[in-house]
């Protein structure tokens, strides 16, 4: 597309992608690969939570949380989700919707192992989503995990990533007067390939 230039440059949406946030990297004081995730529920009913975003993938987005959490139940029940990174300092966000498989092998293992030991151990300590007592009992449960597992725990089994295939990618960036500029990639399943198409604002 003729017009499709300067910051929407580009062949391959998650090359623009990953350009996009290591600009945020530069900009955003906290998180900047933080991303609303939407999913819905058995009765259809939206939920949205935030969680951090590990990896662009050449062809899909990584994120990782407890299989035992809602998230994760609604994400198994569908197979679906999408998410939006908003960026406030760049006045740009982008969208995404597609279909979730999960990531439980060696990156799985790799990624758990990179974090901090306290993160690692909170990760087997936590019940996510399920009621909680005292925030006493919770720092217990550490106590109890950390003698269990010791300074070097396994990934629990319980807990990996998810990664998501889009079939529509959306880039969004601020205009002027609020005609802003928005491009929609939509995945072609015959060739594998991309639409690309401007929207009105």
């Amino acid at each position: 597309m003729a017009d499709r230039d300067g910051i929407f440059a580009g062949e391959d949406p998650f090359a623009i992608a990953r350009r996009w946030l290591a600009e945020a990297e530069k900009t955003e004081v906290n998180d900047p690969n933080a991303i609303a995730l939407a999913t819905v529920d058995k009765a259809g009913l939206p939920n949205v939570r935030m969680v951090l975003l590990k990896e662009i993938e050449a062809e899909a987005f990584v994120f990782y949380t407890n299989y035992a959490s809602v998230k994760a139940q609604e994400i198994e029940g569908t197979g679906m989700a999408a998410f939006v990174m908003h960026w406030k300092s760049l006045r740009r966000q982008i969208r995404v919707r597609g279909t979730i498989t999960r990531e439980e092998g060696t990156q799985a293992d790799d990624y758990y192992s990179s974090r901090s030991l306290k993160s690692r151990l909170g990760a087997w300590a936590s019940k996510q989503s399920r009621p909680l007592s005292s925030r006493g009992a919770l720092m217990a449960e550490v106590a109890k995990v950390t003698a269990a597992h010791g300074p070097d725990p396994a990934r629990p089994p319980f807990w990996g990533g998810f990664r998501l295939s889009p079939v529509e990618i959306e880039f969004w960036a601020d205009g002027a007067f609020r005609l802003h500029d928005r491009f929609r990639w939509v995945k072609r399943e015959e060739t594998m390939g991309w639409d690309v198409e401007r929207l009105y604002p």
